[in-house]
């Protein structure tokens, strides 16, 4: 494999105004971001962003970053109009999303999104972590992965994903974690796909690309990165980094 992360990023948020050039650490949070991926040792990174401002902080610190169309619907769009202009040749034959609001994840939780793809059936692969606190299993902004799973295996298959508590019966429960790696022709083919029935019911993207068959494969983690959508969570993430010396 020969990996690309793309992390999209746009200044529209509604509950953490201007939210990728946050200062953390002396720098704007899209950087920090951008520094987790490079440590992550996975292959090039680049912002893939929806506004100058964005762009500019990134090269200012000395990282690649490319504009893109502000008004892309998603961050999946975002990211294969960045890939389309960076890689023309497809030297890259996998494409790996991640977030642009995680200024503290793990590298190495980062590294595990490629798993899946060492099995060749796995079209996209994503990550899940097992649900500890009984609210969350009922919560239903956290969604979770049924995921086929052999005992002992780090990696398994998407079944479905749901904001229900799923599945019944004993054993675990997944939180899933929106962060992917696609096969280049993957995204490709899940960008031309209109939004499917189960994806506008549950308000799950992942849910279209289950729907037309791909099949999307689930390495398991232990933690969830921590994401940042308030004020709250911006001083969570500076008391981190600061801690880390970050």
């Amino acid at each position: 494999m020969k990996p690309i992360i793309l992390i999209p990023a746009r200044l529209a948020s509604t509950r953490l105004p201007n939210k990728p050039l946050a200062d953390i650490g002396g720098a704007p949070m899209i950087v920090q971001v951008w520094r987790r991926a490079m440590e992550a040792d996975l292959g090039p990174v680049c912002v893939a962003a929806g506004d100058p401002e964005i762009v500019e902080a990134v090269r200012a610190a000395g990282g690649e970053a490319v504009e893109t169309d502000p008004n892309h619907p998603s961050g999946s769009d975002r990211i294969f109009e960045a890939l389309s202009r960076l890689d023309p040749d497809g030297t890259h034959d996998v494409v790996i999303n991640l977030q642009g609001d995680l200024p503290t994840i793990n590298p190495a939780t980062l590294r595990a999104v490629a798993l899946p793809l060492e099995d060749p059936a796995v079209d996209i692969s994503t990550l899940a972590v097992e649900i500890v606190r009984e609210d969350e299993k009922t919560n239903p902004n956290v969604t979770k992965a049924v995921v086929s799973l052999k005992p002992g295996a780090e990696t398994g298959r998407a079944l479905y994903f749901t904001r229900a508590t799923a599945p019944t019966g004993d054993g675990p429960i997944w939180h899933h974690i929106g962060i992917y790696g696609y096969r280049r022709a993957a995204l490709e083919r899940f960008v031309a796909l209109p939004p499917s029935p189960l994806e506008q019911r549950e308000r799950l993207e992942q849910l279209r690309a289950l729907e037309d068959g791909m099949v999307i494969g689930v390495a398991i983690v232990g933690e969830v990165p921590a994401g940042v959508d308030t004020p709250e969570d911006l001083e969570l993430a500076r008391e981190e980094l600061r801690e880390k010396g970050k």
